[in-house]
């Protein structure tokens, strides 16, 4: 058998995405509690979410989402994690800026740690694709546009999209919004 390059590329860009959910579903959580969610996204999928990052540029005139967009064009896939907006009611807390979680949720505040375990859980996730030499970058552009996508529920308000490239110069480093990007 003899495998192209190009395919080659992808099937270890997609595997080494199943292992970025993996090491971000088993990183540490806050009062053990597991609000962290997790899909990857390539073909259809991932060109509806670049979509919607056009979108949201058009709306808003902000360039990044724009430029974001081609990037996730040119990735293999996308891995984005999300928390749900649970406050995980921990006495004495007060990490969200609310005296405690009954606060925070009539204010419409986010729980501190689920924010917090999803920042370690992207952390996670990203440290194993560089273990793996995948190039990636933590979107917050992708993963406003994935909660348009409606992927998980009015309990999901924070998302992070992880695309992930294996191109010969990383799509991620001159990222100009003009340029093709292969």
């Amino acid at each position: 058998m003899i495998q192209e390059r190009e395919d080659a590329a992808k099937e270890v860009a997609m595997n080494t995405a199943r292992a970025m959910v993996a090491a971000a579903v088993t990183a540490p959580k806050g009062h053990g509690i597991d609000n962290l969610l997790a899909v990857i996204v390539d073909g259809e999928e991932k060109a509806e979410l670049a979509n919607h990052m056009r979108e949201i540029y058009r709306e808003t005139g902000a360039d990044f989402f724009n430029r974001d967009a081609g990037c996730v064009d040119a990735s293999h896939c996308v891995v984005l994690l999300a928390t749900k907006d649970d406050p995980i009611l921990l006495d004495n807390c007060g990490y969200c800026g609310h005296p405690d979680c009954a606060a925070n949720r009539a204010a419409g505040a986010s729980c501190a740690f689920n924010i917090t375990d999803l920042g370690i859980a992207v952390g996670s996730a990203v440290s194993l694709s560089a273990d793996n030499r995948i190039d990636t970058r933590v979107m917050f552009s992708a993963g406003k546009a994935a909660l348009r996508m409606d992927l998980w529920g009015d309990d999901v308000r924070v998302c992070y999209g992880i695309p992930l490239s294996t191109c010969a110069k990383s799509n991620f480093f001159d990222r100009d919004p003009g340029a093709v990007l292969r």
